[in-house]
């Protein structure tokens, strides 16, 4: 990487980055990360765990370029994390379960956000995570405080309000209004995803997954009488679609 950087030799395009114009594709290496155990792909798993591995040295670098800290600080920091909230595995403190190892977890955290003059319950959780993961853990923080429903009973009548209140603004045309109400319909849904104890982003990672695996089916289908879907129907579609459900309760691949 200090070659790389090197700007006697090195690459131009490695020179010329900043942490903002790597962050993006350090988050695509995440995804790719996740992808590849999505897919069950332990082979591709090693090569994008490489991947993201090499994000990590790139920030480093430009951090100790700059002065700022190196590599080594940056494993140094989280070895010194992981056994200040790990007392019970290295230090004197008794053994947990993992639920009580979770609450302890968020108690050390918060102490951690006292001492760096961030106390409030928000305060840390990051803005650049995707909105329904964000959303999820605003509303696990706030619950830990006392701000939750009590049941998936409540979160399914607001569902249900939020629902209503779209409809209302998508009737009177205000689509300003309507945007506003869409995003409030998806923080009710990860927040019940949440209560759930279902990752929303999980969740529809893998709709979307399937979603793309039926309208293969139906492009499979159609291409069968040298069709394609603009050339069909909705209803022919429609019955495609099922077709393709059953098929996958059934365990066949078409």
């Amino acid at each position: 990487m200090e070659r790389l950087r090197d700007p006697d030799g090195g690459c131009p395009w490695d020179v010329e980055q900043t942490f903002a114009t790597i962050a993006p594709y350090t988050i695509e290496e995440a995804y790719e990360v996740a992808d590849a155990i999505e897919r069950n792909d332990l082979n591709e798993l090693k090569g994008e765990l490489g991947d993201l591995l090499f994000q990590v040295i790139f920030h480093a670098r430009m951090a100790e370029e700059q002065g700022l800290f190196a590599f080594d600080d940056v494993v140094t920091a989280i070895a010194d994390k992981l056994e200040r909230r790990h007392p019970h595995v290295f230090g004197d403190e008794a053994q947990r379960t993992s639920k009580e190892q979770t609450v302890a977890w968020e108690t050390i955290k918060a102490a951690e956000r006292k001492d760096r003059k961030k106390p409030g319950a928000l305060d840390d959780v990051p803005v650049g995570l995707p909105a329904l993961t964000r959303a999820a853990k605003l509303t696990k923080r706030a619950g830990r405080v006392g701000f939750d429903w009590p049941s998936t009973d409540e979160v399914f009548d607001k569902l249900a309000e939020e629902v209503a209140e779209l409809r209302v603004e998508i009737a009177a045309g205000d689509m300003a209004k309507a945007r506003e109400e869409m995003g409030d319909l998806l923080f009710v849904v990860a927040n019940l995803a949440r209560k759930l104890d279902v990752e929303p982003e999980d969740a529809l990672r893998a709709t979307n997954a399937k979603f793309v695996r039926r309208f293969g089916f139906i492009e499979a289908e159609l291409a069968k009488d040298g069709r394609t879907p603009d050339q069909s129907t909705l209803e022919e579609m429609d019955r495609l679609w099922d077709a393709a459900k059953v098929a996958e309760k059934a365990g066949s691949p078409s």
